[in-house]
């Protein structure tokens, strides 16, 4: 399967009564496939997956695979709050025809190594689908250290992939030089993905895409391929908003900012609750001056269900 390239972590769509709007998630696909990304990645924490019932998740992978149909890859994040619960979404995502799954720990519980190479262990042997371990130390917890990497590479043939997002541009050194090519590296914080790309990363699963998928996709090319000043100057203006998914609130952020860009709704599901107040008017400010000042790009535009 194809790891490399710009896949974003999709937000999960909400209507007013916050219900999950599968109609508009269907042309947000479409759209971010058309803007140049690789695929999607459904359900994870952007996606709000812990407030989606079983069903939801099932409906949401069934509706991104119909949205994809074979253009780019789709990807199930597999979070629980059990290891069962895990494998048989694992399961249920290979059924509907995702291409892969990536493993992410299980909510809440905070368990040693023994406990959580088990529980994504489990996640890797359930099907034959190519496999991404998200480390993600800042938001559950757990950090998947790369010597441990190296354990469940020569455990799982099928774990392909890693989205590092410890925030530390030096484990993706760490883990290359563990294992070489053995697996394909997916940056995951979005204000370092310059940084990333520079030591050997050749994915991003990125958060800003989902309103702007056209600069996403410059930026990781240009990086990519070592054009290091449309690269830094695109970075620059890009920044600001960047920064915006690596703060806890980063799911209403960038919601936000994909209702600022004409591309989605603010709502959110609680505990979340929409920005309010000066936090908003501070956010607000950030996101009209990029919205002010946005580079001319190639982005293909259409009305999303919503807008017609």
């Amino acid at each position: 399967m194809n790891w490399k390239g710009v896949t974003p972590a999709i937000t999960t769509s909400f209507t007013e009564d916050l219900k999950v709007d599968y109609e508009f998630m269907e042309g947000h696909c479409r759209w971010l496939l058309d803007n140049g990304c690789a695929g999607i990645v459904a359900l994870g924490s952007l996606g709000e997956g812990a407030t989606l019932s079983f069903d939801e998740k099932v409906e949401i992978l069934r509706t991104c695979v119909g949205a994809v149909r074979g253009r780019g890859v789709v990807v199930a994040a597999i979070s629980a709050l059990s290891t069962a619960e895990a494998v048989a979404l694992a399961g249920k995502a290979a059924s509907i025809g995702c291409d892969g799954l990536m493993a992410l720990p299980p909510y809440v519980y905070r368990g040693n190594w023994r406990e959580m190479k088990a529980h994504v262990g489990a996640v890797f042997a359930a099907t034959p689908l190519s496999c991404m371990l998200y480390n993600n130390p800042v938001a559950y917890g757990t950090d998947f250290l790369p010597e441990q990497i190296r354990e469940l590479a020569e455990d799982y043939e099928n774990l392909e992939a890693v989205k590092e997002s410890s925030t530390d541009a030096r484990r993706v050194t760490a883990i290359r030089v563990l294992l070489d090519r053995r697996m394909e590296i997916s940056v995951g914080v979005d204000d370092a993905v310059l940084e990333a790309i520079g030591v050997g990363a050749t994915g991003w699963v990125a958060g800003l895409a989902n309103a702007l998928p056209r600069e996403s996709v410059d930026l990781f090319n240009y990086g990519t391929n070592g054009e290091s000043e449309k690269a830094f100057e695109l970075y620059r203006w890009f920044l600001p908003l960047l920064r915006m998914d690596t703060v806890p609130n980063f799911v209403q952020l960038v919601k936000l900012v994909q209702a600022e860009f004409g591309m989605g709704s603010a709502y959110v599901r609680p505990p979340r609750l929409e920005l309010v107040g000066e936090e908003l008017e501070q956010n607000l400010k950030i996101i009209r001056e990029a919205l002010k000042t946005r580079p001319q790009v190639q982005s293909i535009t259409y009305a999303l269900p919503n807008e017609k």
